[in-house]
């Protein structure tokens, strides 16, 4: 086979592998940034404002800001610290950022009363979480090593089906390729020409790649709940009944509380705020924000701190009351 050739041959394979690796990557990126985006219902807001576009922003930037526009109406946008900051670290200005717009405002805080007069010219600072971090910088981490060990769990499972080292001729390497790629594609019969391949010529080398997929795949489930940890998101229920306890579960679930809170919290004290500089508090106008639940959620929090035994046993004493809701969960188990 012809230098040239060969290089073509090794440069598709390389191609290939680097598309698979870049989709996995892309695959987890995705999939842990769906669930961010998804974590949070804001309530109310006015219809100038985009929900979407704000989760958004939080999620790549770490923090957006809610103005009022002279011909837009209450907006919200993108946010870069700017000017002083005030007796608590907190930026006094920051640039609101949009396409098409940019523009210096005033922080709203609450601490300077005059300014409470300025609408005009004051904004709402909103922070991811208390620092104001970017999710997306360290689920990016997560799913940088979810690639990882995916790739790996592949190759391993591969090796299983091919376990040996092919010694050939030069001039044998590409039929030996061809055949192995009806090999590697399930083709239950594979012919080949006896005047082109002579057995002699074609040795093996057994490389007794151990098994490890499995514990490799526990490895993944852990990184993966440890992302949902870290998210707020309740992930106990993917790990085996039988090794879990109930304070096992409960500081697992406190955890998870904190993470929580470390989002809720600043979009709540955001939205006070917002409600303050608006004149909003109390009234129909009021706007708010919570955790998007469902009782699918429900069903998983009671599952990750009770054994089998004891679920139905809750949901019979729980449920004598509501009929509906006990009927229903009964039927999603």
């Amino acid at each position: 086979m012809s230098k040239n050739l060969k290089n073509t041959q090794n440069n598709y394979e390389f191609i290939e592998t680097a598309e698979l690796n870049q989709r996995t990557y892309d695959f987890f990126c995705i999939q842990l940034r769906k669930i961010a985006l998804s974590m949070f219902e804001w309530v109310n807001l006015p219809s100038s404002m985009n929900a979407r576009h704000l989760e958004k922003t939080l999620f790549l930037n770490g923090k957006a800001s809610i103005f009022k526009h002279k011909e837009k109406g209450i907006i919200n946008t993108k946010a870069v610290s700017s000017g002083n900051l005030n007796i608590y670290d907190e930026p006094t200005d920051v640039r609101c950022i949009a396409h098409e717009l940019e523009e210096t405002r005033t922080v709203y805080s609450g601490l300077i009363e005059e300014l409470s007069q300025q609408k005009d010219k004051e904004c709402i600072l909103v922070l991811n979480d208390f620092d104001g971090n970017p999710t997306f910088d360290y689920l990016d981490l997560f799913a940088f090593r979810l690639y990882q060990i995916t790739r790996s769990i592949d190759v391993n499972i591969n090796a299983q089906k091919t376990p040996v080292l092919l010694l050939v001729d030069d001039n044998q390497l590409l039929s030996i390729k061809q055949i192995y790629q009806k090999y590697d594609g399930n083709i239950p019969a594979i012919y080949g020409d006896k005047n082109q391949l002579s057995p002699d010529a074609i040795r093996s080398i057994n490389t007794q790649a151990p098994f490890v997929a499995d514990k490799l795949y526990d490895i993944k489930k852990q990184i993966f709940n440890e992302a949902l940890t870290y998210l707020g998101v309740n992930n106990i229920i993917n790990e085996k009944k039988e090794r879990l306890v109930e304070n096992e579960a409960n500081v697992n679930n406190e955890l998870i509380n904190y993470n929580l809170q470390s989002y809720l919290a600043p979009r709540q004290e955001a939205c006070k705020q917002f409600n303050e500089l608006f004149e909003f508090t109390e009234t129909e106008k009021e706007i708010s924000v919570k955790v998007r639940s469902d009782l699918q959620n429900i069903i998983k929090q009671v599952e990750s701190s009770i054994f089998d035994n004891d679920l139905n046993k809750l949901i019979d004493k729980e449920g004598e009351g509501d009929g509906d809701l006990h009927s229903t969960v009964k039927n999603n188990l």
